[in-house]
């Protein structure tokens, strides 16, 4: 299987200009074949031929595109062909051909906005520090794990904050981690990040809410700032960096949370929540944002095919929050604020968070039948208490790898 392994570049004040040239032809070629393509599709023909002779070749001959053969060659044509998927995945899935939610029309991209260009094989060369790209030359790189294999190929890119970063396409094996018999379930919550079925309650870390209050006053300083000015500029990297602190921590907590949880269990299932639809409630929409559940589930999904792990996706319509796990009884729906109840049924006292954890686990066939079923009795609720917690994040340690 294929495996994208992302490393930190650090190009010299020689090689800025270089990268930026690439960027910015790359963009221009992607812009132009897409103007292309909807003109097209707008006057209702067929789509155009030799594009790419078009806007590559033929175009380097013009005094207006003369620029574009300061670049490698190779990154216009990935460019090219990056538009060409983008716009048979959108008809693909107009059409009902493509899996998964809708794609989207391709968009013109922007200078300001995060830039990427990628090199095939012949293009670029990995040495023990550098990378070596055709007409940039050997930008310094930290490994901090070594590569599986050969890459095939590269993508460089550069964020809204500044960074600079080397994306390798890789071949993996699957890792056969030792054998279990564990199984979980698991229920995401805001108060708690994850609560499983074992009783274990995961916090939430609530990275974004940390720097909410930064946020807003880079906020404010950016809005105040007058536009094409270099202070402008200056605020504009600021409130970028925080937005990048908080995505670089919440990526390194979804990754540590579903490696230790895909290791330690043979089996999982986790609820299928309609994350696009909750994030329209405007008093939950921050908090629901910034726990990440979808990326989580993305990751555990992965993960899970890496490890050889089964992973089991439950109906999001299963009345998880309002049935006993002990007895089955359904004692209807619950408000939020109830976090433990008292089943009537059969007398257990339940937490609210830790029942819907073992009824996913039961939803998905990871546990044994439950008992007997009595339906002619009623539910009591207790309201608990709202104490939250925050974990702190803990940067990953670098090391060095040699070719």
């Amino acid at each position: 299987m294929k495996a994208r392994y992302q490393y930190r570049i650090y190009p010299k004040q020689s090689q800025i200009i270089p990268l930026a040239k690439a960027f910015g032809c790359a963009r221009v070629v992607w812009n132009d074949s897409l103007a292309i393509y909807k003109k097209a599709f707008n006057q209702g023909l067929p789509r155009p031929k030799d594009v790419d002779k078009q806007v590559i070749t033929r175009a380097k001959k013009t005094e207006n595109r003369a620029w574009l053969s300061e670049v490698s060659n190779i990154v216009l044509q990935q460019s090219f062909r990056d538009l060409q998927t983008a716009w048979n995945n959108y008809f693909s899935s107009k059409k009902g051909k493509r899996k998964g939610k809708p794609v989207g029309s391709p968009k013109f991209k922007k200078k300001q906005s995060r830039q990427a260009i990628r090199f095939r094989k012949g293009g670029f060369f990995v040495h023990s520090c550098s990378l070596k790209l055709a007409k940039i030359g050997h930008i310094p790189i930290v490994f901090s794990r070594p590569l599986p294999s050969e890459p095939s190929s590269v993508t460089i890119i550069k964020d809204c904050a500044g960074r600079y970063f080397a994306s390798f396409v890789v071949e993996v094996s699957k890792i056969i981690p030792p054998t279990t018999t564990k199984a979980v379930g698991i229920d995401l919550g805001l108060t708690h990040f994850a609560i499983l079925s074992d009783g274990e309650k995961i916090e939430n870390p609530r990275l974004h809410k940390k720097l909410l209050k930064r946020i807003k006053k880079a906020n404010r300083k950016l809005s105040k700032c007058k536009r094409d000015s270099n202070r402008r500029v200056r605020a504009k990297l600021k409130l970028a960096k925080l937005h990048a602190k908080v995505k670089d921590q919440r990526t390194d907590f979804l990754h540590k949370l579903t490696t230790r949880l895909v290791s330690e269990n043979q089996a999982l299932a986790v609820e299928d929540l309609n994350v696009s639809g909750m994030v329209k409630n405007r008093k939950l929409s921050r908090a629901i944002s910034d726990a990440g559940w979808s990326r989580f589930k993305t990751m555990l999904t992965a993960k899970s095919d890496k490890y050889g792990r089964d992973l089991v996706v439950i109906d999001r319509w299963e009345a998880t929050s309002q049935k006993c796990s002990c007895c089955g009884f359904s004692g209807g729906k619950k408000e939020l604020n109830i976090r433990e109840w008292t089943c009537l049924s059969c007398g257990k006292i339940h937490d609210r968070d830790i029942n819907a954890a073992k009824n996913i686990k039961d939803a998905g066939g990871l546990s044994e039948s439950l008992n007997e079923r009595r339906s002619d009795s009623k539910t009591s609720t207790v309201e608990a208490n709202r104490d939250e917690t925050l974990t702190a994040f803990k940067p990953r340690q670098l090391s060095l790898f040699e070719v």
